[in-house]
């Protein structure tokens, strides 16, 4: 990946999981805390926020997302305010003007959100796209949020079939009741 992450930003999972290893509880459920990050973990919340310059967002991550602001207003406010692009295989007609969808390569996905994040970096989030993200090398870091919960079952922070990762770690932090883990991606 050469210089690209100093030139252009970095590319950068970002994920709250369980204890256990889960994004995600069963049925996608995500009411034991990611949603509410910004009040566990405020001054560091913001500061990962300020340094994303795009989003690219998994199209099942996306709706749910949807359906948690629908049924709650304002639950899945996140103090960022760049291009998001949702990567699918099924676009929806019309497309919302609040993002861009993409279908397609991987690697042509990252290319175009990176460049749209002027510099900054790119968030990823979804488990899917996230690991076709790592699978084919394109990840810099790894940002995870550790809450204090066990959910036993759910979908998990790395898929299956992922392969071995080499990581670094660069920092842990602990802010409120979650524990930040910084890794950086081992080429």
């Amino acid at each position: 990946m050469s210089d690209r992450s100093t030139a252009n930003g970095k590319v950068v999972v970002n994920r709250a999981m369980s204890l256990d290893g889960f994004i995600a509880g069963p049925g996608d459920s995500i009411d034991w805390g990611p949603r509410h990050l910004a009040v566990y973990a405020p001054d560091d919340f913001a500061g990962i926020a300020a340094a994303t310059g795009a989003m690219l967002i998994g199209r099942r991550t996306w709706d749910v997302g949807a359906r948690m602001e629908a049924e709650e207003p304002g639950s899945v406010d996140y103090p960022f305010s760049g291009p998001m692009f949702v990567l699918t295989h099924r676009p929806p007609e019309p497309a919302g003007p609040e993002v861009t969808y993409l279908t397609g390569d991987i690697g042509e996905a990252v290319a175009t959100a990176l460049d749209a994040a002027g510099g900054k970096d790119l968030e990823i989030l979804g488990a899917d796209v996230a690991g076709q993200c790592l699978r084919r090398g394109l990840v810099d870091e790894i940002l995870v949020y550790v809450l204090p919960v066990l959910l036993g079952d759910g979908i998990r922070l790395s898929p299956p079939g992922i392969g071995r990762i080499d990581l670094e770690p660069i920092s842990s932090t602990r802010s409120g009741l979650v524990t930040i883990l910084r890794f950086r991606v081992r080429k």
